[in-house]
């Protein structure tokens, strides 16, 4: 899974969104890190939404535009859950062995 998807669906694991409430809750969670550009936010939406991942959860009218929510679906949960786990457990490798370069006294 890419960053750009996996922190898009972290922005819908707690309530739905629309396009530009997602770049914004992205660009909070990386603190700032990642900018989604549109173009790329919805070639990330349509890729999930065709893997199941997150679909469509209503439309509303907004100051004349139509604006797309999404939500995440519970294939898209499980998802999440277990990149998060796979990227939890990868840095703890990580800070294993940094550790034990650090005890090693290897610079």
């Amino acid at each position: 899974m890419t960053e750009q998807a996996f922190l898009v669906l972290t922005a819908l694991a707690d309530e739905s969104r629309h396009g530009y409430g997602i770049v914004q809750e992205v660009e909070r969670l990386s603190e700032g890190r990642v900018h989604l550009k549109i173009g790329t936010l919805y070639g990330v939406l349509d890729r999930l939404a065709a893997e199941e991942l997150l679909s469509l959860d209503r439309e509303e009218a907004h100051q004349g535009r139509l604006r797309r929510y999404y939500r995440l679906t519970d294939q898209g949960a499980s998802a999440l859950e277990a990149e998060a786990a796979r990227l939890t457990e990868t840095a703890r490798y990580a800070t294993e062995r940094l550790r034990a370069r650090h005890a090693g006294g290897t610079a």
